[in-house]
Order: structure tokens, then C-alpha cells, then sequence
């Protein structure tokens, strides 16, 4: 009997054990799904070659893949609470492989936006909050801030390495790789899941979904990424082009108002519904797919709060930088990834000194410093962005910038879901990625519109104040710059004297307005680091697995067997418990406290005999 119960200690600690390999099948998933939002960009001129197509027909497949992202993921979170993380995550990996190998075939655009925009995006948006839910739930302790460092850094580096290895893809291979890499990956990580992660306990009772709540919250959130992501292509009043979508011709650009407007406006009427909505259901304990109770924690609440906030600085150096790299330092975007690679090497090693550190000083410490090294580097680059610019003079900003974001935003999603409740974790982890979704479309569409109007008014000033451009020449470049922008190039037949004077000014001019988008970048960063002021010094996140709670498990095992051998010889079942790993000292006060020597009731050991000794 006595090496049965060592067969079983030993397979509770086993079974203890694959939490790691949950660990990894949860980085796997983040990874493909992070690389997917990263990897393509670079393959769009090779992609438009190859299907002979407009940039504004390919960019659905981009945008399409954001808003569909955007529009599910709080309705997949929840979806994992009801029906179990594990069985929600390997639909979604499975949904995710099916979409990229249907991308990976496609023949023409409207194949591959189904492939990648419906189908990936749709599968992604299952698997984020799950990866997030299973994190926060298996978790607890120093551990629990050691995986999310983990998933930060694996995160965070692979946003930095996409646009590398797509570069080499496309360019030594096939663009068509990029898809097929996820073909190769998903099935792993479904066999995985199924190995490692255990299926969550059946409720008594299965919940419903919230239907109209789940309509609601996809409507509204559609329409907002939508009129966030491509206000400045259609223009905030003004329409400047016409909205098609594969070739049909939604909203003229004769039109007196752009839709952007029109879009914002349904997107406010939508959500306030969703939020009454969803008010009401909680009030009557209708079981809604979010409950706005759980922003009565402060830990979610102002971390959600500091997310947006975040999100929106974090993108300012990824879209700013990438556009003075390309624009005004005239690099292809394969050398363009090259460049910031130092930043997305910082994420990956610095991570998991940012957890260590969570767990000797508190997780809220940590956020608060990474923000303020983050918002140091982008302060950085932006006093040497200019024509002058040099990699190694961006590095020390690239690597304090990547240090920032491996110490604050890990640990920033940690502390958001250290006070949810489990059965919760699933929908607060799909906010926590929805609201990171908004507060990236707010600063693309913020730090976009500022690089544009600081770039055209720093080249149009240069251009009315040149004394060697003729004057028909300043008035022409001057018109074509307000019509370009950014991408404004000499017209033919300009004189090449003018042309290389007229492409310096761009350059200086795309590098001012580079500048003051980062300055502002930073600013908004220091805003969300005054904003985490108001976290509490203490979380969940950084207190011990609590004893009984529903991960436990090699404790509760170890003591179910205590309890049975002590039926059959004389052992102190404390002493058996001790022999578990993960059981801590509060667990051995809990048992004491159930029958233990100095306790009011009935001896453990007591008890097992009079159950030998009873008949039956």
C-alpha cells in the first residue's frame, strides 16, 4: 500500500508538473498569433505583384484580420469560461490552421482576406484570451509573475522579429511560408493541449451565452476599430477616397462627410447599448457576457486604464519609426526590421529579469518602472531622429524602450487578472486584449494623423522659405506635398538640382514630424505611469497559491492519499503531506486545524481507523 501511495505522490507531482508544458503550448499559441498581426506586412508589395491588385484592396487583408480580431475576443474569453479554456483554445488553434492553410493556397484576394482576415482572425481571437485564462488560473505566486514575464517576453519579441522573418520569407522563400508555418504549428499545439492541460470540471449547470450582449459587443466593436484604423485613409471629416471593399464602391468620396463620423457615431450608440444591456442582466442575475462589477476591482480596473493608455504610446515608435526608417531613411522593410531587431531582443532577455523583480518588489513597482524606462527611450530616439540618424545611435533608445515594454506590459496583463475571479478570467483576459486592441487603432490613428500634419507643415514651410527652388517649382511641390504626404515624391521632369533639394527637405521634414509624434508618444506613456499610481501596492498576483483553492491539486491529491494510508498503518498524515512539493506551510496548519494534535476534533488517524473498524 505503501508504494501505491508513492505511484500516486509521484504522479500528482507529475501531473503537478505540466503546468510548464501548459507554459509552452500557451507561448506557442502567442507567438503564431502575434507573428500573424506582423509578419505579412513586409509581403504586401510582393503579394499586390503577384494577384495584380491595388495596396487598397490588399490592406483588407491587414484591417480585416484587426477587426475581426477586435470584434470576437471578448465573446471567445467568455465562450472559455463557459465551456472550459482548453476545449475553446483547441477550436480556436484549429480554426487558426484551417484559415492559414486556406491563405497559404489562395489564389486571389478575396481567398486569402477568408483565409487570414475571417478565418485566422477569428481563430486568434479564441486562443489569446484562452493562452491568458490558462496563465492566469494554473499560476500563483512567484510562478504566476515568472509566466507572464514568459509570455511578455515572447510577445513582445515576436512583434519585434515579424517583420524580420517575413523580410527573409518573402524574399528567399515564399510569402506563402508565412501561413504554413501555422499549418505546421497549430496541429502541435492542439496535440499538446490535449496532453498537458486538463479539462476543467463540468459545471453543474451550463450557462448560456449572452446572445444579445455577445451582438452588441461585436457591432460596437467592429465599428470602432474600423472608424479607428482607417480614419486617416478616408479622412476624420472630409472624405479623401472612396470605401471599397473588394471592388464595390460603399461610400464615394463625393459623399459631403466622410463615414468615419457616421461610423464613430453608430460605434458610441452600440456599445451604450451593450453597456444598459448588460447593466440590466447583472441586476437581475441573468448571468451577461461581461459584468461590469468586476471594474470594482481596482487591480482590473485602473490596469485596464493603464493599458489603453499604454497601448496607445507603444504604438506611436512602432508606426512613427518604421515610417522615417523606410521614408526618410529610404530602407527596405526587410533592413527596416533589422534595425529595431535590438528592441525586440531587449524584450525577450529583459522579461524575465522584469518577473523576478515582481517578485521581490511588488508587481505595481514594476510596471511603474518599466513605464518610466520605456518613456526614457522613446525620448531618446526622438532627439536623434533626423537625416544624421545612425543605428548605433538608436540602439541605447531601442534597448531602453524594449526593457520598458518587457518589464511593464507582462507584468501590466498579470496584475489585470490577479483579482478576477477564475470563472471570470476568461472575458477579463479578452477585455484586457480588446482594450489593448482599441488603444493601438487610437494611437496608429493619433501618432498616424500627427506624423502626417507635422511632416507636411515642417516640408511645406521649407519649401515656401527655399531661396534656390524657382517659384513654379515651390508652388507645385508645395500642392503635391499636401496631396502625398509622407509619400510625396518630385514630380517628372523636375530639374535634378530641385529634385535632390526638394528630397532632403522631405527628409529633414518626415524626421521633425517623426520627432513630435515620439515626444508625444512619451507623453502619453508618462500618462499611463501617473495612471498606475493608482493600482494598489498589493495584488493577488503577488500572494502564495492559496490553499484549497482550484489549482492545488498536487495538495489536495496528497492529502486524500495521507488520509487513506493512515487507515491502514500508523503514519501522521501531516508527515505524508509534507512529501508534496507543492503543498505549503499554510496547507500543513490547514490539516492540523482539521484533526492534528491541539485541535478540537476528532485525530485524522482516529478517524480513518473507526471507518476500518465499522462494518461494512
Amino acid at each position: 500500500m505503501a508504494e501505491a501511495m508513492t505511484d500516486e505522490i509521484a504522479e500528482a507531482r507529475a501531473r503537478d508538473a505540466r503546468r510548464w508544458f501548459a507554459l509552452a503550448i500557451a507561448l506557442t499559441a502567442t507567438v503564431i498569433v502575434v507573428l500573424d498581426n506582423t509578419v505579412l506586412s513586409v509581403a504586401i508589395p510582393t503579394i499586390m505583384q503577384e494577384f495584380h491588385t491595388t495596396l487598397p484592396a490588399l490592406q483588407w487583408v491587414i484591417t480585416g484580420y484587426a477587426l475581426t480580431f477586435a470584434t470576437f475576443l471578448i465573446i471567445g474569453g467568455r465562450l472559455g469560461d463557459l465551456y472550459g479554456h482548453r476545449r475553446v483554445f483547441i477550436v480556436g488553434a484549429a480554426l487558426f490552421g484551417v484559415g492559414s492553410l486556406l491563405a497559404s493556397l489562395s489564389w486571389n484576394v478575396a481567398s486569402l482576406v477568408v483565409g487570414e482576415a475571417i478565418i485566422e482572425g477569428l481563430g486568434a481571437s479564441l486562443m489569446l484570451p484562452a493562452t491568458l485564462a490558462i496563465l492566469s488560473t494554473t499560476f500563483s505566486g512567484k510562478e504566476r509573475a515568472t509566466a507572464f514575464a514568459a509570455w511578455g517576453a515572447v510577445a513582445g519579441s515576436a512583434a519585434g522579429l515579424g517583420p524580420v522573418l517575413g523580410g527573409w520569407l518573402t524574399s528567399d522563400y515564399s510569402w506563402r511560408w508565412s501561413f504554413r508555418i501555422n499549418v505546421i504549428i497549430a496541429p502541435l499545439a492542439i496535440i499538446g493541449t490535449l496532453l498537458a492541460i486538463a479539462p476543467q470540471a463540468k459545471r453543474k449547470t451550463r450557462e448560456p451565452l449572452d446572445l444579445p450582449g455577445a451582438a452588441l459587443v461585436a457591432v460596437g466593436m467592429f465599428l470602432l476599430v474600423f472608424a479607428l484604423s482607417e480614419g486617416g485613409s478616408y479622412g476624420w471629416i472630409t472624405p479623401i477616397h472612396d470605401v471599397t471593399i473588394l471592388g464595390a464602391h460603399l461610400w464615394p468620396q463625393t459623399q459631403p462627410i466622410s463615414i468615419i463620423p457616421i461610423v464613430l457615431a453608430a460605434a458610441a450608440a452600440v456599445l451604450t447599448a451593450f453597456y444598459r444591456v448588460e447593466r440590466k442582466r447583472e441586476r437581475e442575475d441573468r448571468r451577461p457576457l461581461f459584468e461590469f462589477g468586476l471594474l470594482h476591482h481596482r487591480t482590473f480596473r485602473y490596469g485596464l486604464l493603464t493599458t489603453v493608455v499604454l497601448a496607445m504610446g507603444q504604438l506611436g515608435l512602432g508606426y512613427a519609426l518604421a515610417l522615417f526608417l523606410q521614408e526618410g531613411k529610404h530602407l527596405t522593410a526587410l533592413h527596416n526590421g533589422l534595425w529595431v531587431l535590438p528592441m525586440g531582443l531587449s524584450i525577450l532577455l529583459t522579461a524575465p529579469i522584469g518577473g523576478r523583480l515582481a517578485q521581490r518588489f511588488g508587481t505595481p513597482a514594476v510596471v511603474r518602472l518599466g513605464l518610466a524606462i520605456q518613456a526614457t527611450g522613446l525620448l531618446w530616439i526622438a532627439l536623434h531622429v533626423g537625416p544624421d540618424l545612425t543605428f548605433l545611435r538608436l540602439m541605447p533608445g531601442l534597448i531602453g524602450y524594449g526593457t520598458g515594454v518587457g518589464w511593464a506590459s507582462a507584468q501590466l496583463t498579470n496584475l489585470v487578472l490577479s483579482d478576477v475571479p477564475t470563472e471570470k478570467s476568461g472575458v477579463a483576459s479578452g477585455t484586457n486584449t480588446t482594450v489593448r486592441q482599441v488603444g493601438s487603432a487610437l494611437g496608429i490613428a493619433v501618432i498616424g494623423t500627427l506624423v502626417t500634419t507635422q511632416t507636411v507643415s515642417h516640408a511645406v514651410r521649407e519649401v515656401d522659405h527655399s531661396a534656390t527652388l524657382p517659384p513654379g517649382v515651390r508652388s507645385q511641390a508645395a500642392a503635391q506635398i499636401h496631396a502625398a504626404s509622407t509619400g510625396y515624391r518630385p514630380a517628372p521632369g523636375t530639374t535634378s538640382r530641385a529634385a535632390a533639394e526638394l528630397g532632403q527637405i522631405m527628409t529633414r521634414s518626415i524626421g521633425s514630424g517623426t520627432r513630435d509624434a515620439l515626444i508625444f508618444a512619451a507623453c502619453v506613456v508618462l500618462v499611463g505611469l501617473c495612471v498606475s499610481m493608482l493600482l494598489p501596492k498589493d495584488s493577488a498576483s503577488d500572494a502564495p497559491r492559496q490553499p484549497g483553492g482550484p489549482h492545488d491539486r498536487t495538495a489536495d491529491l496528497a492529502e486524500e492519499l495521507a488520509e487513506e494510508l493512515a487507515g491502514f498503518v500508523a503514519i501522521d498524515p501531516e508527515a505524508a503531506i509534507s512529501h508534496a512539493p507543492a503543498v505549503t506551510s499554510r496547507r500543513r496548519v490547514a490539516a492540523r486545524s482539521r484533526g492534528g494534535p491541539g485541535s478540537g476534533h476528532q485525530p485524522l488517524l482516529g478517524r480513518a481507523r473507526h471507518r476500518r473498524a465499522s462494518p461494512g
